[in-house]
């Protein structure tokens, strides 16, 4: 039986007539009456007595009340017991992630999920770039991907997360005889200190790019090294900002930015993965500065900025 013609027998005993439940109902009274008549056909009873345009219950209406009142009663028991169900989020949540924003937005991302959702254990690997994070989703080994949203993505579907300013992270000496905003045409004898395998950055940066200093695998290294003066690197304004000390940071001129969000395959995910996607959607639309940015806005900072 359908269960939408039970509801709608029930709407018309509730409201009084046919009128009314398809005033309640959102849908015209033509089709009401239709479907009150092919719930008597599939029973194979008369439900009401027609007398103009009212409907009086016929005996069989009168039994069929309690029964269809108690399936629509256990319809939504059954439903309250599966979103009881699908909102008990446990489990395992793999999640593929570039390097720099491993270190920012997602332990705040990750902080907050685990509040809501302390069942779920976040498993969080670096491929090594974003054409990585996008293999990784698209083969299944993650079911996530947080990544530059530029990158070529193919049949994947992507949340956009902000919008992140590139700046070039410089020792202070070298900050002192460059211009600010610091021009990509200077860039031809600025020693840099670049991360192996970085492509997002290389791709934003290439073509002014000219005197690579150093190379190095290790994110840690590659600030320890600007900071000492080998050489200037590009960072996330926000992550500069609140990790190194004792550099300058200059915009470039043109401005690099780039979109970074979350990859995910078509289809339902998992109620893990659902959850994380439905923390994103709820915070501010990119660009939208968030509360503990607006706190800052008026803060003098503690490090040395160009």
């Amino acid at each position: 039986m359908d269960l939408r013609l039970v509801e709608y027998f029930v709407a018309v005993i509730d409201h009084g007539s046919v009128t009314r439940a398809a005033r309640e109902l959102y849908i015209a009274q033509p089709s009401l009456s239709q479907a009150i008549r092919s719930l008597e056909r599939r029973l194979g009873v008369e439900l009401f007595h027609r007398t103009g345009r009212k409907l009086v219950l016929t005996p069989d209406g009168e039994s069929f009340v309690e029964p269809a009142r108690r399936i629509l009663r256990d319809v939504e028991r059954a439903r309250a017991a599966v979103d009881e169900v699908r909102t008990t989020v446990a489990g395992t949540l793999d999640i593929a992630a570039l390097a720099t924003l491993a270190v920012d937005p997602l332990p705040e991302l990750a902080g907050e999920f685990g509040r809501r959702h302390p069942g779920v254990l976040l498993n969080v690997i670096d491929p090594g770039g974003s054409a990585a994070v996008v293999a990784e989703v698209r083969r299944g080994r993650a079911e996530l991907g947080l990544t530059d949203l530029s990158v070529r993505t193919e049949t994947l579907r992507s949340l956009p997360l902000r919008t992140q300013e590139i700046v070039l992270v410089l020792p202070p000496a070298m900050a002192a005889r460059l211009p600010d905003p610091v021009p990509l045409s200077a860039m031809a004898d600025i020693p840099l200190v670049m991360e192996f395998g970085d492509t997002t950055t290389r791709a934003l940066v290439d073509d002014a790019v000219r005197f690579v200093a150093v190379e190095c695998a290790h994110r840690q290294a590659i600030w320890e090294l600007v900071s000492h003066g080998a050489g200037a690197t590009f960072l996330p304004r926000d992550l500069a900002e609140r990790e190194l000390d004792g550099v300058v940071l200059r915009s470039t001129e043109p401005r690099l930015e780039r979109s970074v969000g979350v990859l995910f395959r078509p289809g339902p995910p998992s109620p893990a993965a659902e959850a994380f996607l439905s923390l994103i959607r709820d915070r501010p639309a990119p660009g939208t500065p968030g509360p503990r940015a607006r706190a800052e806005r008026g803060r003098t900072p503690g490090r040395k900025r160009g």
